[in-house]
């Protein structure tokens, strides 16, 4: 196939080199949120005990959301540094995968009143893989899709990110 994604009646059917740069998209993207998530858990548990639960969480996620967000826009996409736009957007994202997974989580809890905590951390842990596909999916496909502005990189750049 020449273009990397070939029209076939209805149905796009992806390339084996645009099948396996999603994949290392998707690899990119699981390491940089995984280590964005380990640093900001560390920073929970280094100011925990001075400063209001609720305050710290609120000041890491949003501190977190940036940083993940320049480093998806870097090195996972390969796109640039990212601008405004691309900040809200990522906030929204975010805000929407909040929303699921504590939505899947008063679910769980309204259809089964004395469920265990060991379930409901499976319904946590599933909920935050579908909302973290998802994300992955609006970012990849919409907020740092190819040609949507950003700070553009050099071709090197742009082949180590690929």
């Amino acid at each position: 196939m020449a273009a990397s994604t070939a029209i076939t009646g209805q149905a796009a059917i992806a390339s084996p080199s645009s099948r396996t740069a999603a994949l290392a998209s998707f690899v990119r993207f699981v390491l940089c949120g995984g280590a964005v998530t380990v640093l900001a858990s560390g920073v929970l548990l280094l100011i925990g005990d001075s400063v209001p639960l609720a305050l710290s969480n609120a000041v890491v996620t949003v501190g977190s959301t940036v940083l993940a967000t320049e480093l998806h826009g870097r090195f996972t996409f390969g796109r640039g540094g990212a601008d405004w736009s691309d900040h809200c957007a990522c906030a929204l994202t975010v805000l929407l995968s909040y929303l699921f997974t504590t939505g899947a989580l008063l679910a769980y809890a309204s259809a089964y009143p004395s469920g265990d905590a060991l379930t409901r951390q499976g319904v946590y842990i599933a909920a935050s893989a579908l909302a973290g596909l998802g994300r992955f999916l609006l970012l990849r496909l919409v907020v740092f899709r190819p040609g949507r502005g950003g700070v553009p990189l050099g071709r090197a750049a742009v082949a180590a990110a690929a």
